[in-house]
């Protein structure tokens, strides 16, 4: 139904503009060994501190991780804190571009929080922050660089920690100009009266917000269906996402049914910032012309990322691959190597780690239980198995006119999906002695249709201290013989 591969390719030319309440997040980590003399309080002795960009601005940094571009409005104070952010912008990647309003009369937000590591446990949080709307001057200053920044976006985030940046003025003046450009508004909410956020595109209440903001009940699917559509009507709001945290999420949009995806299964380590996650990935497919329940179900997916990490986390494109795709579809662009500077990469990296490396080669044609067998043996016989695949040319010298039967690229994508392969390396020659050389295996494996001195590549194996494997055939299945009796029906 959804194409996620080609989307997630599509990330790098997104872009997203956030605008909320920007904090500074501490986590101070280490282990509670005794009760202080001085009081009946834990002691945490601290091995390590980790400062993070939170609130809005960890939304920034999540955006930035899918591989997309944001454009950051937020408000910082004029004092350490503040300067810490400044420079953890920098420092974060270029991928971010952060325009910050100093208002000289508060403080920048900062939570800090201390952590039992080895329990993962949080012991408490400190805050220091004030909960009053900025001055106007900052409110008209935060509106200017919103809106300047529109024509350079295809969507728009509004985070609300309510600590006073999203006033209604802000939210009301960055709706209404988004609309007008029709760019999409995904609300982060956070006020009691949610008709501050009229005539935004998607709003993402968890499941307590939307029973308030409605005054009904959201325990059963039915009622949490009932009151997101009334929260649908009461904003204006093209759809509803409503997060269930370990159950999922459910959506709710317009002229549709709604929609409701279960948590993915992990082990949650911390549930800091998992929020902004979602709102992140929504708004970056949503500017990647994905549709609600295309951008739903990535969110779903980089949440159960996020929430397996300590402190305020990301998501990355690589990791919210690998929880969407199956592990098959992913296996040609991590397994097929046609570089042989990548290959020597691969294999240094293998041999560092000390796992012992085996190698078999074949055409691998059309592949039949006999192949599965030499495989899964050979894997058994190593820790990591290069598989060398003759090239196209290489199988039309060495079988004649009409083969192979599948192109290079198929034969090389159907091997990389087996669990028992981990590299696939295409070669052109006749033989795989060059190859062989390059890999240096210490488990050289073939068909037992080989004698031990008839296999190529055995000196160069025997030299290393390796040794050469024969895994014995599969009666009645052979390449050659299943491409003859298919021409023969294909006569008869």
């Amino acid at each position: 139904m959804f194409d996620f591969a080609k989307r997630l390719s599509r990330l790098k030319d997104a872009s997203v503009l956030c605008v909320g309440d920007l904090m500074l997040d501490t986590y101070v980590y280490g282990e509670v060994e005794r009760v202080s003399p001085e009081a009946p309080a834990q002691v945490l002795a601290v091995r390590r501190e980790e400062i993070v960009i939170g609130g809005a601005g960890n939304v920034a940094r999540n955006v930035a991780s899918l591989g997309a571009r944001c454009i950051f409005v937020g408000v910082i104070g004029d004092d350490a804190a503040g300067n810490t952010l400044e420079a953890a912008f920098a420092r974060e990647t270029a991928l971010v571009e952060s325009r910050l309003v100093i208002d000289q009369t508060r403080p920048t937000t900062r939570k800090t929080r201390f952590v039992s590591e080895h329990h993962s446990t949080h012991l408490l949080r400190a805050d220091w922050e004030l909960t009053q709307p900025v001055a106007s001057k900052v409110e008209a200053a935060v509106i200017d660089y919103a809106r300047s920044a529109l024509s350079r976006v295809g969507a728009v985030v509004l985070s609300d920690y309510s600590k006073g940046v999203l006033s209604p003025a802000v939210v009301r003046a960055v709706i209404a100009a988004a609309r007008e450009v029709g760019k999409p508004v995904i609300v982060d909410p956070k006020y009691g009266d949610y008709g501050v956020y009229k005539d935004t595109t998607l709003i993402t209440p968890n499941r307590k917000e939307l029973s308030e903001a409605t005054r009904m009940p959201a325990g059963s699917e039915f009622e949490l269906d009932a009151a997101a559509a009334a929260l649908a009507d009461m904003v204006g709001s093209e759809a509803v996402l409503v997060t269930l945290s370990e159950h999922g999420m459910a959506l709710i949009e317009r002229g549709r049914a709604a929609v409701h995806v279960p948590a993915y299964a992990v082990k949650v380590l911390d549930v800091s910032g998992a929020g902004d996650t979602v709102v992140a990935a929504m708004a970056t497919f949503l500017a990647a012309g994905a549709g609600y329940e295309e951008a739903m179900r990535a969110a779903n997916a980089a949440a159960s990322v996020v929430v397996g990490k300590r402190g305020t986390a990301t998501a990355s494109a690589g990791e919210l691959r690998a929880r969407i795709l199956p592990e098959a579809s992913l296996a040609p662009e991590q397994k097929i190597v046609v570089d042989w500077r990548e290959l020597d990469r691969r294999l240094d990296a293998w041999r560092l780690e000390g796992l012992r490396i085996g190698f078999t080669n074949g055409c691998f044609d059309l592949l039949h239980p006999g192949h599965v067998k030499l495989l899964a043996e050979a894997r058994a016989a190593c820790d990591r198995l290069v598989v060398g695949l003759n090239s196209d040319a290489s199988v039309r010298r060495l079988k004649g006119d009409g083969r192979p039967v599948q192109s290079e690229t198929a034969r090389a994508e159907v091997l990389a999906a087996l669990a028992a392969v981990d590299l696939v390396v295409p070669f052109g020659e006749d033989t795989p002695l060059e190859l062989i050389r390059r890999v240096r295996p210490k488990v050289l494996v073939k068909g037992a249709d080989y004698r031990p001195n008839e296999v190529v590549g055995r000196e160069v194996v025997k030299a290393e201290g390796g040794e050469i494997v024969l895994v014995e055939l599969v009666p009645g299945h052979s390449t050659s013989e299943i491409v003859a009796r298919t021409r023969l029906h294909a006569k008869a």
